[in-house]
């Protein structure tokens, strides 16, 4: 006599079988892409079609990168065998508990799930990945020998990707610039930082960006610079107040509700103090106490080294209208020539402290760059470039030069540069003074202390010369 299945066998196995049918369907599908994409990219032409179309173009792939291209499908394959992994592993888990499976209530909803996170998502990332690798173009593209977009092959990331690819004049015509495309511009090293750039890319269009500042600034010292504009909404502090009037803001300490902490160790402005050993920061320590700051560069001191802003400003009397001031603080320079009705714009990282945001608070401009990056200012257009703190004894030579000569350009003839306690190992005074001294400055002052039994502070104040045209 026939056993009578029980409903809940009935609707389980209807489900088995939709199941096996559905995934049937996908690999039919994925299939069919796979193979259109193969066809496209020439596989199954004839062997001379196969010759001309990759190595009989001369240089085919001359301008391609060939090992991104070979990274891409590598990940794809990846992807691949991942999923059949865990799907063989399910199966095999499915033969294991036959009997629970047969009295389980498996629901609808269940079944629907499990395709959508383990099937259908793997499935689809791959797809997408491998729609996304573009090949080589033999003739070019437009009126340039290129034969691929640069670095498109590089990322997966769909943000990264329409981020990068130029963005051609909707006219068809030249662009204000002169040029057929936009490059959006990202540093080389970001291929190093792949992982942490895409990281730095995953969000919701339109939505809230994590709160990952740490991160960009992370990237961004790595080599990872410019980094991309990102498309979605930056978080604030919750209780942002009303900032401090101009009057009151340059030598008080801001409220510290308008300050995000999370990645800091700190959690208000008093935790910054110089006492405190636990402030989690160690550069410029002390920059947060406005009574010691008020003090800097308006007092005498019993170092050599001390300039007086007094005094610097009467040898350029009126000239002096914009600066930059090139360190590690929170602005008490800018704030201290402000009162000169100077403007100077302050570097600012935040090296485990809000350094950007105290500027910002103060009513200063923090421009948050590294040392990797050409300063964004055009040439002969600064009054002044004053630098204290952050260029000292550690920095490469060559480093150095590249940043001196950047200087130099955007330094106009009659600027001064001055050079605020430099710092350094007295054995190597005499390499730091010849790249000081090679751009052939003229010197209003000049002034060495000892800093340690090994050590010496420098400060020097130039002015950059006219140069015949």
């Amino acid at each position: 006599m026939a056993r009578l299945c029980h409903p809940k066998c009935r609707l389980g196995n209807k489900s088995m079988g939709w199941l096996q049918f559905l995934l049937g369907g996908l690999v039919i599908i994925f299939s069919i892409c796979g193979l259109v994409k193969f066809y496209s990219a020439g596989f199954f032409f004839h062997n001379e079609d196969i010759c001309r179309q990759f190595t009989g173009v001369k240089d085919a792939y001359e301008g391609f990168d060939i090992k991104a291209l070979s990274d891409r499908v590598g990940e794809v394959l990846n992807k691949l065998e991942s999923l059949q992994e865990k799907l063989e592993s399910a199966v095999q888990q499915m033969d294991k508990d036959k009997e629970t499976l047969r009295t389980a209530n498996i629901t609808k909803f269940e079944y629907k799930k499990y395709l959508e996170e383990e099937v259908i998502r793997p499935l689809y990332a791959a797809h997408i990945s491998l729609r996304l690798i573009r090949l080589p173009k033999g003739e070019g593209i437009h009126n340039s020998t290129m034969k691929e977009e640069p670095l498109i092959n590089t990322f997966v990331i769909e943000e990264i990707r329409k981020y990068i690819t130029p963005k051609e004049s909707r006219t068809g015509k030249l662009n204000i610039y002169g040029t057929e495309r936009i490059y959006n511009t990202i540093g080389h090293a970001c291929v190093l930082y792949k992982k942490e750039l895409e990281e730095y890319m995953s969000y919701d269009i339109g939505s809230y960006c994590n709160d990952d500042w740490n991160l960009a600034q992370k990237l961004m010292l790595n080599g990872c610079d410019p980094l991309p504009r990102r498309r979605c909404l930056t978080r604030a502090s919750m209780v942002y107040q009303k900032p401090y009037p101009i009057n009151e803001s340059l030598w008080k300490l801001p409220d510290d509700r308008n300050v995000r902490w999370s990645n800091y160790q700190c959690r208000n402005f008093k935790c910054l103090m110089g006492n405190n050993t636990k402030r989690g920061y160690f550069k410029c320590v002390g920059c947060f106490e406005m009574e010691k700051e008020e003090l800097k560069w308006v007092t005498n001191s019993s170092l050599s080294v001390d300039f007086l802003i007094s005094d610097v400003l009467t040898i350029k009397p009126g000239e002096m209208r914009i600066g930059l001031d090139f360190g590690i603080g929170t602005g008490s320079f800018a704030a201290r020539m402000r009162e000169h009705n100077i403007t100077v714009v302050s570097t600012a990282l935040n090296l485990k402290a809000p350094f950007n945001e105290m500027i910002a608070l103060r009513g200063l401009i923090p421009l948050f760059v590294t040392l990797n990056q050409r300063l964004p200012f055009f040439d002969n257009t600064m009054d002044m470039i004053h630098t204290s703190g952050f260029l000292d004894g550690w920095i490469d030579l060559q480093l150095l030069d590249f940043i001196l000569f950047d200087w130099d350009r955007i330094l106009r003839p009659g600027g001064l540069l001055w050079i605020d306690r430099f710092f350094c190992v007295r054995k190597d005074l005499d390499d730091f003074m010849y790249m000081f001294l090679q751009l052939r400055y003229k010197k209003h002052k000049w002034a060495i202390s000892p800093k340690s039994k090994d050590e010496v502070y420098f400060s020097a104040l130039l002015e950059k010369p006219p140069r015949a045209i």
